[in-house]
């Protein structure tokens, strides 16, 4: 399996680099001074504070051994379901940000936070966990979604956004306390995909999916925003970079999942022009967690190996991800994902509007002030440094 691995992702390169430039994870910066040591025994502060955040991030990877999904004989999804399990981890990071916060560290001893293992539990595979690979290709089955066949990003998508409103509306009222806590809104084209122009996140699209999740008890409630993308077409333009990067830099970044062609992995990091990812392709054993097994062994779930790849490596068909915990969260989110577009020298990654019946946002030459909190001069040297490969604006608009 680990050279099935490197024949699909390349030869994994782990830890960091010695490079001292700031590194962002889903929207936490780790400052790295160059008197901190990189070897494997002594690590700076920086870097030891990055390490406990990775390794807390949950991981899904192959597994093998559960009960055989739906009327079919698969009883793994090894070779296949790279995917469906990198959208597993995303997806896994907004219920732990939602319930404990961005802050949360697993714990180094047992017992463990009830709320932590209640999210494992929810990824169980099996039929009965709300959001196995069993539930998520029933879901998806309109999309392609099938065992055995793998499956790319706009469909993952899709997949998630009709899994979250069947959980919402079942009868069952056990099963319904599993829903997902949150709205899913796929920022999306047409859905024939039709080329040209970047997707529009709309305001009031957004207002009324929350209105609709509240049922009148609420004006507003918690987004998972799942933007799908092709942004390219053998290979990825390399103007996208810059923007991709910079989303890492959101308080409300979720990530992205992305890879090479046919090895989906699970984007949570980046540093210079390298991404960091966990990586699913490895083959374990089924495991479902009980919800009240505090003493549980979860190691199975999470990483501490940081594995790297160079960015303009990435697959061009890719999905980003956000969480918005409240309407002030949101409009933080709309205000920076507005700025970022103004910097895109006309090619952003989307857009946002308050109606879709606005007309569309031309190309802005004036920069406004950076709200990301990141480096301003380093992002627009990378934003200068692409500005010659405008005539590859290869763009399929999902």
């Amino acid at each position: 399996m680990r050279r099935l691995q490197e024949h699909l992702l390349g030869p994994s390169k782990t830890g960091v680099s010695s490079s001292t430039s700031e590194i962002w994870l889903l929207g936490v910066c780790y400052k790295v001074s160059p008197e901190e040591s990189f070897s494997d025994v002594i690590l700076g502060d920086g870097l030891v504070a990055f390490f406990q955040d990775f390794s807390s991030r949950i991981r899904m990877t192959y597994r093998k051994g559960f009960e055989p999904i739906g009327d079919s004989k698969f009883t793994s999804d090894v070779n296949w379901g790279c995917m469906l399990r990198s959208s597993q981890m995303l997806v896994a990071q907004a219920l732990l940000f939602h319930r404990l916060g961005r802050s949360w560290r697993k714990p180094l001893q047992k017992p463990f936070d009830q709320e932590y293992i209640e999210i494992l539990q929810l990824f169980g595979d099996s039929e009965e966990s709300a959001f196995s690979i069993h539930s998520l290709l029933q879901a998806g089955k309109d999309y392609g979604l099938a065992a055995g066949s793998w499956v790319g990003p706009y469909a993952t998508c899709r997949s998630w956004e009709t899994l979250a409103r069947a959980m919402r509306e079942q009868t069952n009222l056990e099963k319904q306390k599993n829903a997902l806590p949150m709205v899913v809104y796929v920022v999306s084209g047409d859905e024939d995909g039709e080329r040209g122009g970047a997707p529009v996140l709309c305001i009031e699209d957004a207002a009324r999916l929350c209105s609709n999740f509240c049922k009148g008890q609420g004006a507003w409630a918690p987004i998972l925003l799942l933007v799908p993308l092709v942004l390219g077409l053998d290979k990825l333009n390399v103007r996208y970079i810059p923007l991709l990067w910079a989303t890492f830099s959101f308080p409300q970044s979720l990530g992205i999942l992305g890879g090479k062609p046919g090895a989906s992995t699970y984007i949570v990091g980046v540093q210079d022009g390298n991404a960091f990812y966990l990586d699913p392709h490895e083959v374990q054993l089924a495991v479902d967690i009980a919800r009240d097994n505090l003493e549980a062994d979860t190691s199975s779930y999470h990483c501490n190996d940081v594995r790297q790849m160079p960015l303009d490596m990435m697959d061009p068909s890719l999905a980003i991800g956000f969480y918005c915990r409240d309407k002030d969260d949101f409009d933080d989110f709309c205000a920076r994902a507005s700025e970022l577009a103004d910097k895109s020298n006309g090619a952003p990654l989307f857009t946002v509007a308050q109606s879709l019946n606005m007309p569309k946002p031309g190309q802005h030459k004036d920069l406004m002030v950076d709200k990301t909190g990141g480096d301003q001069e380093t992002f627009d040297e990378k934003l200068n440094n692409c500005e010659g490969d405008s005539n590859e604006d290869d763009w399929q608009l999902l």
